[in-house]
């Protein structure tokens, strides 16, 4: 069991716009970012589950090899700065993915 806070260099969230919230994954090792691509590790119904989300709400889950990086991009729940909005910049969304245990 691989626990992908000990895989990775970076996990981050960030605004990808006033509409959308951006996640990236980069891996310390090209190897271990490799098997974790090849293996399809981090779908649309994982990463759902794992925020609560409709799989609608993500529109899309890209893996970047020369970055070692694989990127998510969901709809936000309300639009930054919105009235109720409680992290205008996305930055602290990244929790649920640093306690993530997959398999390979």
């Amino acid at each position: 069991m691989y626990k992908l806070f000990d895989c990775a260099d970076v996990i981050r969230s960030k605004n990808s716009g006033p509409y959308e919230l951006t996640f990236d994954i980069i891996f310390k090792e090209q190897e271990m970012f490799q098997r974790f691509r090849d293996a399809n590790i981090m779908t649309k119904k994982v990463f759902a589950k794992l925020y609560g989300i409709s799989e609608g709400d993500i529109t899309g889950i890209i893996a970047f090899a020369p970055a070692k990086a694989i990127k998510i991009t969901i709809v936000r729940p309300l639009a930054s700065g919105d009235l109720g909005e409680s992290d205008v910049y996305g930055a602290q969304q990244h929790a649920p993915l640093m306690g993530f245990a997959f398999e390979l």
